[in-house]
């Protein structure tokens, strides 16, 4: 038994898909009294360019560029950027957000969807919200309670929380306005993604596809909460009829009816853009669920709208267009990655395109007002497919992207060329700068998966790893992480910078001549734009994930980022980056030239040794202990029990842990952020957990003897 449901969840080669207290509000002091807080319209929103004051939409503009025309920081100074002002949030656990900044004041969101309002020039916190979302539900999504940004609309901000609700609040105070589930609570659904205001409708969509849920996007009414329409990805029970022409057209892409029972996947978890002249809203489609097509769709069909762009009508969540990146997708390779619009001269034409480089490996350029394919090329190393038809650009996917007779090492793995982390363009080199990953996966066929509460639904089979450290830690050397320059009208790369991680910042662009982006390592560093040569760098203490802002303030130019480790490398492969060893922390960091502000110092306490149990089980017994834990916990506690600060390592845990295991696997920790699994695993198999981690501690502490 114990073997299927290893199977059905996240395994080790599955795990690489895209891993003081604040009261409800604080007394506002805001430092701009005379104006209403966050009066952004859609005057606003669509001249969004034209103020370098502001950043008002989470790309900056609707067109997502996260491109910044501002100078005073260039090549030729940003070596004199220091600190300006920092800000610590209240749980120092994965931070994605990009911050908005109106009328100097910025709000910025942390873990379990926190939200804090603080003044833009000295970082003091004018109010903070928390919507005390459940710590159990962090057991519900794929890559910890993350969360990353707010939207504005007429003096209201509206956060998505993680437990699927979206909320509006007062802007001028953090007062709670009003509050709505957006998703089935029995299911396992989360929200991390940044919600959209388009005229006085709230975008806001929901992730959860490996965990068995279909995905859909909806737009509710500011003002009320009321929902507007929604537009579901995927079809729905063949029973009950199509929903819509567009779900009509879709069902022919799909086979059997299972795929309804297991969700179908193709959440809208992330990106999304928005074309004012065209009134289209772009968003991006996420993967299947299962991942594996053989046991969602019985092996083929094309299977709308996974792994897709897909144009709607924002009034009415019309379908118009869409574009599919990864036709019968089975490798987890979502096209929620970063969208932006903008227009560029191909073959002596002026183009209105729209630019994504998802997950699969390739960068497509497309006509955002057809959907048409204008040209595309890997930009990072890909074997799954042979390249892309020039006319069409499907995919010429190739023998080795088929897993389903035999385990195949397939490029890029799960977590993708190209993930969450934001991308941006700059109209002046002509450049895309990405957070390029270079990874592969050893894929293999598993059992037909199961939908649970907490339990990851793949239906790809358990691989194994060694638990040696030092191997570990060899096999991490074949993954790498890169900033890359992009000529997308070439199709090529214009220069790349090595990173010591895969897991990086997103990255800003500015008319000074820059790229900044932050690292897992614990760095925030400045490019040229023209060449990537590195300019500048300042320690941030923990990792950086999330993309920088940067706007100008009585004179002068800020750049701000959050740090923060986190996110599913951080929480499951930390034994394959032992060179990415940085506290958990989470801060706001403002900086501008001159900047003269001191970080505390970085603090990683190396923990005391454990003075583990004794071990009684078999060779056999501790062999399904090791399958059972790297497919419910090293999500989270990470490959061999190897983790990041950001949780505890179960290799230290003491014996009083150890006589409680059983209570907290089974929900005594739920409260403190610990997810219950005793609906999943029987007495008999978390005693197997235990014993494997008994004897990860022997081995631990035999390793610290012979060095």
């Amino acid at each position: 038994m114990h073997r299927a449901l290893v199977a059905s969840v996240v395994t080790v080669a599955g795990l690489m898909a895209a891993c003081g207290q604040s009261t409800d509000s604080t007394t506002p002091s805001s430092p701009s009294s005379s104006k209403p807080a966050a009066a952004v319209d859609g005057k606003r929103l669509v001249n969004a360019d034209a103020r370098t004051d502001q950043w008002v939409s989470h790309g900056r503009t609707y067109a997502e560029e996260r491109f910044v025309p501002l100078d005073q920081i260039n090549a030729e100074n940003v070596d004199q950027l220091g600190l300006a002002w920092s800000f610590e949030l209240d749980i120092p656990r994965g931070t994605e957000a990009t911050p908005l900044l109106i009328d100097g004041v910025m709000y910025a969101t942390g873990a379990f969807s926190i939200v804090y309002a603080l003044d833009a020039r000295s970082g003091k916190l004018l109010w903070s919200y928390d919507p005390k979302v459940p710590k159990a539900a962090a057991g519900r999504g794929c890559c910890g309670p993350v969360n990353r940004g707010v939207a504005a609309w007429q003096g209201k901000l509206f956060v998505g929380a993680y437990d699927g609700r979206l909320i509006a609040l007062d802007a001028k105070d953090g007062k709670e306005l009003w509050s709505v589930m957006t998703v089935d609570p029995d299911r396992n659904y989360t929200v991390t993604g940044a919600p959209r205001v388009i005229d006085g409708k709230v975008i806001i969509g929901n992730g959860g596809a490996e965990l068995g849920v279909r995905g859909y996007v909806s737009a509710y009414d500011a003002d009320s909460g009321e929902q507007l329409w929604r537009f579901y990805t995927v079809p729905g029970n063949p029973a009950d009829g199509p929903e819509s022409e567009a779900l009509e057209m879709a069902r022919k892409t799909w086979h059997g009816d299972t795929y309804f029972e297991q969700g179908g996947g193709g959440t809208v978890w992330d990106s999304m853009a928005y074309d004012p002249e065209l009134d289209l809203l772009y968003i991006g489609v996420g993967n299947g669920s299962p991942w594996n097509i053989k046991y969602r769709s019985e092996g083929k069909g094309d299977n709308l709208f996974l792994s897709s762009i897909v144009a709607l009508r924002p009034d009415t969540g019309e379908y118009v267009w869409h574009f599919q990146t990864t036709p019968g997708d089975s490798w987890d390779y979502t096209a929620t990655q970063h969208i932006i619009l903008a227009d560029l001269e191909i073959e002596g034409q002026p183009r209105k395109v729209l630019m994504q480089a998802p997950k699969n490996g390739f960068f497509f350029v497309i006509d955002r007002e057809t959907g048409e394919f204008i040209s595309g090329n890997n930009y990072v190393p890909v074997n799954w497919a042979s390249g892309l038809d020039p006319e069409t650009g499907r995919p010429q996917v190739t023998e080795t992207a088929d897993y389903s007779t035999e385990p195949k090492l397939i490029t890029p793995g799960p977590v993708g060329g190209h993930n969450w982390h934001p991308m941006s363009f700059n109209p002046q080199t002509g450049l895309v700068y990405i957070p390029a990953l270079v990874t592969a996966n050893l894929y293999a066929d598993g059992p037909t998966p199961q939908v649970a509460l907490n339990l990851w639904n793949v239906g790809t089979a358990p691989i194994d790893l060694p638990d040696d450290p030092d191997a570990l830690g060899a096999i991490g050397q074949t993954t790498k992480g890169m900033l890359l320059a992009w000529d997308p009208v070439k199709q090529e790369a214009a220069w790349s910078q090595d990173l010591v991680s895969p897991w990086n910042g997103g990255t800003l662009s500015t008319a000074g001549n820059l790229v900044f982006q932050g690292a897992a390592d614990g760095r925030f560093a400045a490019y040229a734009a023209d060449t990537g040569e590195l300019l500048w760098q300042s320690p941030t203490n923990s990792g950086v994930v999330a993309a920088p802002i940067s706007y100008e303030l009585d004179g002068e130019q800020y750049v701000t980022v959050l740090s923060g480790w986190g996110g599913v490398y951080a929480l499951a492969f930390s034994a394959l980056q032992p060179q990415v060893r940085v506290p958990a922390e989470a801060r706001v960091l403002t900086y501008k030239l001159g900047g003269k502000a001191k970080l505390p110092e970085a603090k990683l306490e190396p923990l005391p040794l454990p003075q583990p149990p004794k071990v009684t089980a078999t060779t056999e017994q501790l062999a399904m202990g090791r399958e059972l834990y790297h497919g419910v916990c090293a999500v989270c506690h990470g490959v061999a029990a190897i983790s990041s600060p950001l949780v505890p390592d179960l290799r230290y845990m003491s014996a009083q842990t150890h006589e409680d295991f059983h209570n907290i696997v089974s929900g005594a920790r739920a409260v403190q952020g610990m997810p219950p699994f005793g609906h999943l695993l029987p007495p008999e198999q978390i005693e197997l957990i235990r014993q494997y981690l008994a004897k990860l501690s022997h081995d631990l502490v035999a390793r610290d003897a012979a060095q």
